[in-house]
């Protein structure tokens, strides 16, 4: 098959205006609920502090910290009085920059801005040439190279599949490793075990240097309390680790209602809520001041089987809601995007998807995981529904960032001197002048004729897809990187390997 663009096609990509790092939203928020519900929830928020607390265990040190902060600590339950929990998270930045390595690439989380991020921690891949199998690493530095290249994401995260064919002791090495030399956004790091936390915090050490670690955030781990109302020191010590080191920590409860939270919308929502204020509440006793992202992901699930569910109304209303009381709260909110239960990327996949992302784009969630990839109910990252999603991020991107421009030039006053009434403007002026920039072009939709996409091959959108990652994959270029800084990371990572004995679970 031919890569050769057409003219068309090479003018358009020439004149497109450069996509921003990140989205500054013009568009208001969509708030679900009115003052009355969002006080019942926090006072159920709060009474759930207060009378029934959470559990802080494997960690005698954030048993200490709290017990110095004035909270009740019973053996390894923590509750707190009403207002302490909130006046603790009032020291969390409302947003805050994570530097890249590239500057220009740098994002803002919290305020009135939202950062697009792919899937996380699928231990499966799937694409239409080999089907679904076990990821590996080599499908971990492709899916780095096809982030770094998508221009409607704009952090890459950690974990975009689990590389299963490297010891588990070593992963976290290679991982952060190929965020830091295949991409130049925004990262994660990694947060199974406090070594893993530390090691990521060195590895961003030696690519940014001490003085710009000591002074920004330019690194974050994302880590889930073990609901219910459980933080276990997994969550704990990562706090220490990154928030210790002035970086950034996002916690989020995963909760499928009736199982790990009350069958109910409103009681999981208050108890996620809960759960999440308590480790903010944490991250400002280990440093006051330290970037805390605040998470939820709430999703239904099956009654029937005990299988999760995604894009039902449910989880969608819990993510127009959080947004209000995180708002509130005053501090970034990290929601999920492009979530689904299906296994290909198909129908299913495509309506449960919109759902969940369209609530969460209206919510206002700053930090949006599981932006795209997502397939399984997150088992699996598709390697064509990485590229479909992030398609579709284009277009929020240009509702969220853009809005509506009522300039001069927007409200075409001028072409009415070419067209009369009854007339057309296709080769007005104003129109010859706008037409390259005026309308989001989807490169994953087919709108040709039937004849024309038949002549083409009369390809799905999943192999459109394909192609499109194959291509881009074959056009994939590294950013430049300092080979001193390049070479004292895999030097450390050598002698890390080495320390490290290799283990498989």
């Amino acid at each position: 098959m031919s890569t050769r663009k057409s003219p068309r096609t090479a003018r358009r990509q020439r004149q497109a205006p450069p996509a921003p790092a990140y989205i500054k939203r013009v568009m208001p928020y969509y708030d679900a609920v009115d003052e009355e519900t969002l006080e019942a929830l926090e006072d159920h928020v709060d009474w759930l502090i207060q009378e029934v607390g959470l559990e802080f265990r494997e960690n005698p040190a954030a048993l200490e910290r709290w017990k110095a902060a004035g909270a009740d600590v019973n053996g390894t339950r923590v509750r707190a009085p009403r207002g302490m929990i909130r006046a603790l998270c009032k020291t969390a930045p409302s947003e805050f920059t994570q530097v890249a390595r590239n500057p220009a690439r740098s994002v803002v989380i919290g305020g009135d801005n939202q950062v697009f991020v792919p899937v996380y921690g699928p231990p499966f891949v799937r694409d239409l040439e080999k089907g679904r199998r076990y990821g590996a690493i080599e499908d971990f530095n492709n899916l780095v190279k096809l982030v770094s290249q998508l221009p409607s994401l704009h952090h890459s995260g950690l974990v975009v599949c689990e590389p299963c064919d490297v010891p588990v002791s070593h992963r976290h090495l290679d991982m952060v490793y190929a965020h830091m030399r295949y991409g130049d956004k925004p990262h994660l790091g990694a947060i199974t075990e406090k070594s893993r936390a530390e090691d990521s915090v060195a590895m961003a050490r030696i690519l940014h240097g001490d003085n710009v670690v000591d002074q920004h955030c330019v690194i974050m781990g994302n880590v889930n309390t073990n609901s219910p109302l459980m933080v276990d020191k997994v969550v704990t010590e990562s706090i220490e680790v990154y928030c210790g080191n002035s970086q950034g920590i996002v916690v989020a409860p995963f909760i499928l209602g009736g199982a790990m939270g009350p069958v109910t919308t409103a009681g999981s929502l208050a108890q996620a809520f809960a759960e999440a204020m308590m480790c903010c509440a944490y991250s400002q006793l280990v440093k006051p001041g330290a970037p805390f992202v605040l998470g939820n992901f709430l999703s239904s699930m099956s009654l029937k089987s005990g299988a999760p569910t995604f894009g039902m109304p449910e989880p969608v209303l819990s993510n127009l809601i959080i947004g209000q009381l995180s708002r509130r709260l005053g501090v970034p909110l990290r929601c999920g995007g492009s979530l689904t239960a299906s296994k290909i990327a198909d129908a299913q996949a495509a309506a449960e998807s919109a759902d969940s992302m369209f609530s969460t784009m209206l919510g206002g969630a700053n930090f949006v995981l599981h932006a795209a990839g997502w397939l399984e109910g997150g088992l699996c990252t598709g390697f064509e529904k990485l590229i479909i999603d992030a398609d579709r991020l284009g277009s929020y991107q240009k509702i969220l960032h853009q809005g509506l421009d009522v300039s001069p030039n927007a409200l075409a006053k001028q072409a009415y001197d070419d067209v009369e009434p009854a007339g057309h403007f296709l080769g007005s002026a104003h129109t010859m002048g706008n037409y390259e920039t005026a309308y989001y072009e989807a490169q994953m939709s087919d709108s040709e004729s039937f004849e024309s996409w038949e002549e083409s091959g009369a390809k799905d959108t999943a192999t459109r897809a394909f192609e499109r990652w194959q291509q881009m994959l074959r056009d994939y270029e590294a950013p430049a990187i300092d080979p001193a800084v390049d070479e004292a990371l895999l030097d450390y990572i050598a002698r890390r390997k080495q320390a490290l004995p290799e283990a498989w679970y």
